[in-house]
């Protein structure tokens, strides 16, 4: 059995040394989970790539001139999408693990640390994050950039996600705490037509909100005037900071408003009342749920809502949210949001001798493929390997020792995998990690500047 070419200097030599834009490449032999409810899983299956899309899936595809990657022994899967992470945050990972409440994290991140942040701090925080997430087979990030305390700082948040070659959206906010700017929201028309002027690109925009002026003031709070901006730019919206009544109170506002729609996406969204929820669901509104966000912050009931979304029609999409507590991918989330919502439903009939009401590994990982598209607003283009979306894919090692033997491809990705096991990322049909190994990355230097930024961070007084 080979299970090499992924692994193969020689066959990453001969695809680089193609043009991206004529590149072929066809994968033969794998067990194709496609996340596409017409295709399904196909095994011993081929997939082809011409360029950056995905242009067949089936058995016995003609080779013709490809690159042929023989994928026998593996799992391909598309990219995992993260829907709401803080990715500015990430060389203070895991400095509070044990954070006691969501009072704890931003007084001592958004009214601490943030406030000292330079735009250096900003790209090497967002790069890290954003290597990390190809490393662990997250092929689009949302960055939900909420320290935007003057242009210079938003320049660099995208800049980072340019340089990493991930499939990023870039989520514009202005900072809670400290001194900035107040460049924001009026900074994102020169934001879109600097970095976002074509449909057809890696980064895509959205404006970043909050639910309520509860913890920062009327200005960063979503409402009739941010969705203004957000239609005059034809960009999405992202609200964080949905939890319990009050914020439930603002989404049935917002659909009184009618700026509420599948454009607009709710994160968090724990503790809300059913009038909220049926709000959502008639308007199409999107959900990002952050399973261990939620569970381990302690977020309003600190039960990721996914049972109220699918209540209402609602599939969500999964995120990662701040690293400073929290795991950094997209395998934890899935874990945690299956075993919790599992444990859920047999505690909700025990004793009843009712049968309980359990999600499926398929439906975590579709949370975490192409319903993260959809919440991230690009269904269109990723999340699924469907001929004609870009080639947003994963090659698992199902024969590792941890996974094998392989009996069922699904189970095998969700309770089995992680990012060791991640041979190969392709990112619009470009391969950004290989042999294991996140490619165009000098760890030492990169290493270098996140010790060097955390340490003027830690000691810099707050602004």
């Amino acid at each position: 059995m080979n299970v090499n070419d992924t692994t193969s200097a020689a066959v990453l030599e001969e695809l680089r040394r193609r043009p991206a834009d004529r590149r072929r490449i066809l994968f033969t032999g794998a067990t194709i989970v496609t996340m596409d409810p017409d295709l399904g899983v196909i095994n011993g299956g081929d997939l082809l790539v011409e360029g950056d899309t995905i242009t067949a899936v089936g058995h016995d595809l003609d080779a013709d001139d490809a690159v042929v990657v023989d994928a026998t022994g593996t799992i391909l899967t598309p990219g995992f999408v993260d829907t709401h992470r803080h990715a500015w945050e990430a060389q203070l990972r895991r400095i509070m693990p044990d954070v006691d409440d969501l009072g704890g994290y931003v007084m001592a991140t958004l009214a601490g640390y943030a406030t000292v942040y330079r735009p250096q701090d900003m790209y090497i925080g967002t790069r890290l994050a954003a290597l990390t997430a190809i490393d662990s087979g997250i092929t689009t990030m949302l960055d939900f950039s909420h320290n935007s305390r003057t242009r210079e700082h938003s320049d660099a948040a995208i800049e980072a996600l340019l340089d990493t070659g991930i499939r990023g959206v870039h989520a514009s906010m202005g900072p809670h705490f400290g001194d900035w700017d107040r460049q924001w929201p009026g900074d994102l028309t020169r934001i879109k037509d600097q970095y976002f002027s074509s449909d057809d690109q890696l980064l895509t925009l959205r404006l970043a909100a909050l639910a309520t002026d509860e913890i920062a003031g009327p200005a960063l709070a979503y409402g009739p005037e941010l969705a203004r901006v957000a239609e005059e730019l034809g960009i999405g919206v992202s609200v964080d900071a949905v939890f319990g009544t009050s914020s439930s109170e603002a989404v049935l506002r917002c659909a009184k408003d009618g700026i509420l729609s599948p454009d607009v996406t709710l994160i968090h969204s724990t503790g809300l009342t059913p009038e909220a929820w049926k709000a959502m669901g008639e308007t199409g509104t999107t959900v990002a749920l952050a399973p261990t966000s939620d569970a381990q912050i302690g977020l309003e009931t600190a039960i990721p809502a996914v049972d109220e979304a699918l209540s209402v029609g609602i599939r969500p999409g999964l995120s990662i949210d701040v690293e400073v507590a929290l795991a950094s991918d997209m395998f934890t989330q899935m874990r945690a949001l299956h075993a919790i919502q599992r444990m859920r439903a047999v505690n909700a009939v025990y004793g009843t001798g009712q049968q309980p009401s359990r999600i499926t590994t398929h439906d975590v990982l579709d949370f975490a493929t192409l319903q993260g598209a959809h919440t991230n607003g690009l269904a269109g283009v990723t999340g699924s390997l469907t001929p004609g979306k870009k080639a947003d894919l994963l090659v698992i090692q199902a024969e590792d020792l941890n996974n094998m033997p392989l009996n069922d491809p699904i189970g095998t990705v969700v309770l089995g995998s992680d990012a060791r096991n991640i041979s190969a990322v392709l990112i619009n049909g470009e391969p950004r990690k290989w042999d294991g190994q996140v490619l165009d990355v000098d760890l030492a230097a990169l290493r270098g500047e996140v010790h060097t930024s955390r340490e003027y961070v830690l000691n810099t007084p707050a602004a």
